[in-house]
């Protein structure tokens, strides 16, 4: 699944993505810092077992409804949903690619058949072990809640897949039988990624949305929520009845330090032991100046994919040229350059594809590069002359939009400003119309009341799954409930058929050549601009034991339990 990041990393939907290249994680060398080496390798810290860690967040969560819209950003994920809910599948590295493998949820791998009438059947048989954490054993009936609220619901953030669930059975205590309408190559993701499994027993007949707004007492994982306080921090504390591995550590603490300098003066005295910063123009000059006593690892092949998203039902993106024209008004490998220059990352992204899905992407945007003479003739072929301004117009309308993004997003800020003199030179006229994130993909974005955004889309799990952000059935409206997250409204002849083929085969090739087809419309049509694949960056205190390293598609803080404090 996907997930937007409006700011730094908040959120929009989640795509899936298969099979995926190793991740390779860059080792900085500056002064006072000290790297770790791949992606899976264990951090250098020690420890014993208990203490207490703070770690840094960049964001606070909107609500703990993971299932619904407000819960898009991705710490939410990070700092509550994954340690303390079950899901069916994790994403873990199998023989050097990213790949989703049955969670200790599950007894096993769930079986599945596709009937003769082309229905899919999957049986997921779960742990004898598996409880609440108030001692109630998870069931099948929390796979037919969890997914039926999904599928059923108004206000869901994502119901890709879920849409596809003819019905949901539980034969007994320990089994869930899910029937799909069709086949569903994608299956894995069910009750997985950017979902977990609720506790129907304290769950149904009630306000979900208000039991789970702030919070709730309930847990599946490993660790349980002791504590939000709003605007402060959220505190975990081991969950005594979790089935698995039990935490090492006997409370973690996650800070809101929305404030990057503030983030990075609290690592170096120690009032918290890990960051995991977006790279930010602040983030970047304060590890080029180093933190004492600090590892710090950089994963330039993230799931994270920073791009310029074009309402395509907005005067003027309403006409593929103008669209085209945009693309080859922007030079995209300047922006990169500014932005993560320092890093090392200088190549603009060519694929709404991250490198976590490599293997389903081409390079169809190299085709869009900075000419302002195939603006021209763009522009003038579709019926536009520049007026007295300098700015295309045709009839009354002028060639002038607004750009949405983060309020208070340094790095975004900088973008724009650097779009708006790209955008100048190409004769179109930029405002700038920022917002929160909660406004961003609560409201501005599922109503389309806006006309470039710029935000990043997080992949949760390794799986191809663009059918999320430009199917025709995933644009949200009043009539859906403003569930779906194709906010561009994206409506492309033949990409719908394209990418449903990619989401739901089960033959890996035919799945990878529809992904290259549907690469190549995408391209065509416009509905955003990849700009770049944002690097993940983790920063650990010396003092943490480990295995300390970044999960792409679960984020940092996947194996908390693991986790310990000299």
């Amino acid at each position: 699944m996907t997930s937007f990041a409006p700011p730094t990393r908040a959120t929009t939907p989640r795509l899936r993505r298969l099979l995926l290249p190793a991740v390779a994680a860059l080792a900085i060398g500056l002064s006072g810092c000290a790297s770790s080496g791949t992606a899976t390798e264990s951090a250098s810290g020690t420890g014993a077992a208990g203490g207490t860690l703070v770690i840094g967040a960049e964001q606070e969560p909107d609500c703990a409804d993971w299932i619904a819209t407000c819960a898009g950003n991705i710490w939410g994920s990070y700092t509550m949903r994954t340690p303390t809910l079950p899901s069916a599948f994790d994403t873990r590295e199998v023989d050097g690619s990213w790949q989703l493998v049955a969670s200790n949820l599950l007894a096993g791998e769930p079986t599945v058949e596709v009937r003769g009438d082309g229905k899919q059947v999957i049986t997921y048989q779960i742990n004898p072990e598996a409880v609440w954490s108030d001692g109630e054993p998870i069931t099948g009936a929390d796979f037919v809640y969890t997914g039926l609220e999904i599928r059923d619901g108004d206000d869901i953030f994502d119901k890709t897949g879920y849409a596809l669930i003819e019905s949901i059975e539980a034969p007994d205590e320990k089994t869930a039988v899910v029937t799909m309408s069709e086949e569903y190559g994608n299956w894995r993701v069910l009750f997985s990624g950017d979902y977990s499994l609720l506790p129907q027993h304290l769950l149904e007949g009630q306000d979900r949305a208000a039991i789970m707004k702030d919070g709730y007492d309930f847990s599946g994982g490993p660790w349980k929520i002791d504590a939000w306080t709003k605007g402060e921090s959220v505190t975990l504390v081991p969950n005594e009845n979790y089935w698995g591995e039990q935490p090492k550590l006997s409370q973690v603490t996650f800070q809101f330090i929305t404030d990057t300098a503030a983030a990075f003066q609290a690592l170096k005295s120690g009032q918290v032991q890990a960051l995991y910063p977006t790279p930010q123009l602040d983030a970047l000059s304060q590890i080029e100046a180093g933190v004492p006593n600090t590892n710090i690892e950089v994963d330039p092949a993230s799931g994270n994919l920073e791009a310029l998203w074009v309402n395509n039902e907005a005067a003027p993106f309403d006409s593929v040229a103008v669209r085209q024209a945009l693309a080859f008004a922007i030079d995209r490998p300047a922006i990169v350059e500014r932005l993560y220059g320092k890093l090392g990352v200088s190549e603009a992204q060519q694929s709404f594809l991250t490198p976590l899905n490599g293997d389903f992407a081409s390079d169809e945007f190299s085709q869009y590069t900075l000419d302002l003479d195939k603006v021209d003739e763009l522009m003038t072929g579709d019926g536009w002359a520049k007026n007295a301004d300098g700015v295309w117009a045709k009839g009354d309308q002028v060639a002038e939009f607004r750009v949405t993004s983060h309020a208070g997003n340094k790095r975004r800020e900088l973008t724009e400003q650097v779009l708006q003199a790209q955008l100048k030179d190409a004769g179109f006229s930029l405002t700038i119309a920022n917002a929160t994130g909660a406004d961003i993909f609560s409201k501005l974005a599922p109503e389309g009341d806006f006309d470039l955004g710029l935000w990043t889309i997080i992949d949760t799990t390794p799986q191809p799954a663009l059918a999320a952000s430009f199917t025709q059935s995933a644009i949200p409206s009043a009539e859906n409930g403003y569930s779906g997250i194709n906010f561009v409204r994206t409506r492309i002849e033949g990409l719908d058929e394209l990418l449903t083929t990619v989401e739901r085969s089960v033959d890996p090739e035919v799945r990878r050549e529809a992904s290259l087809e549907a690469e190549k419309l995408i391209a065509e049509g416009i509905p955003g601009i990849p700009v770049a694949t944002v690097p993940n960056i983790l920063m650990t205190s010396e003092r943490i034991g480990g295995p300390v390293a970044i999960n792409p598609s679960e984020g940092p803080f996947w194996n908390l339990e693991e986790w310990t404090i000299g």
